[in-house]
């Protein structure tokens, strides 16, 4: 509706765009319910079919993945990386720092401040989260596992 004026009606194309992004994320069964009636998964889904239905080039996502469970979550991640793969830029707030290395390909660490932008290497090493955290976090020891920084 963003791109329709309030006299027009839908045309059948703006259905078919609707249609395409409902079957990226796997919703298209659920087209005909109301928004209250899916499960908080699904409708996560259904805001994320909506954005990429505006056909906008860059996708703004606030905390896709809080409050639905692991196969969701994969969902959402599948839908993600096809939406990169197809030239779109995504910007996605997150706040888990177990999985973010493995989500995406370059973070940025804010608290208050700028203090890091890059690859996650370079962002998720103990020096940078002990100065935003203030402290030690026991996620170090998994990321120095998984190849970080320390």
């Amino acid at each position: 509706y963003g791109h329709v004026p309030w006299w027009r009606d839908l045309t059948r194309e703006d259905y078919e765009i609707t249609d395409q992004a409902l079957q990226m994320v796997r919703m298209s069964e659920f087209h005909n319910r109301q928004i209250g009636q899916l499960s908080g998964g699904q409708q996560q889904r259904v805001f994320m079919a909506r954005a990429m239905a505006q056909g906008a080039d860059v996708l703004l996502l606030d905390e896709p993945f809080a409050g639905v469970d692991a196969a969701t979550e994969r969902a959402i991640l599948d839908v993600l990386e096809r939406t990169k793969d197809s030239g779109r830029t995504l910007l996605v707030v997150h706040h888990d720092l177990a999985t973010a290395a493995e989500y995406f390909d370059s973070l940025v660490l804010l608290k208050q401040r700028l203090y890091a932008y890059g690859p996650p290497q370079l962002v998720l090493n103990r020096e940078l989260l002990s100065q935003v955290y203030e402290g030690n976090l026991r996620v170090f020891d998994h990321l120095a596992r998984e190849g970080g920084d320390g």
